[in-house]
């Protein structure tokens, strides 16, 4: 049995471009982030520590977009990526990053990354 955790729109500010006035102001992005891992027996007894912590990755996330300067959008959704597969238990995980109001006549435009991890315990 595998858990789900989605993190969804998650509201940042940064510096993301590579044109001028992007490298000097910062821009409003929205995260989504689905990851999957094997569910134990713990947890389903309510222990918490045999639970991905979610608030933990949230916060790894946030402080890295919110501190970093990125040039492309491939660039920030793959570290997230990474955050989000850190954990060894993480057999999935799928980021999607949307740059609202980069192109004048689109509500949006955005990225999306995936990896499948062999098995939790390689990493």
């Amino acid at each position: 049995m595998n858990a789900i955790i989605e993190i969804t729109n998650l509201r940042l500010r940064t510096f993301i471009g590579f044109n001028e006035e992007e490298k000097n102001k910062q821009q409003d992005i929205v995260i989504n982030a689905e990851i999957h891992y094997p569910l134990s027996s713990g947890c389903l007894e309510d222990q918490v520590s045999d639970a991905l912590n979610y608030k933990t990755i949230t916060k790894a996330i946030i402080k890295h977009v919110e501190s970093g300067r990125f040039l492309l959008l491939e660039k920030l959704v793959a570290d997230v990526l990474n955050i989000c597969n850190e954990h060894q238990d993480v057999v999935y995980a799928k980021v999607k990053i949307d740059k609202p109001h980069a192109l004048r006549f689109a509500d949006s435009v955005s990225l999306s990354l995936d990896i499948h991890s062999n098995s939790p315990q390689e990493k």
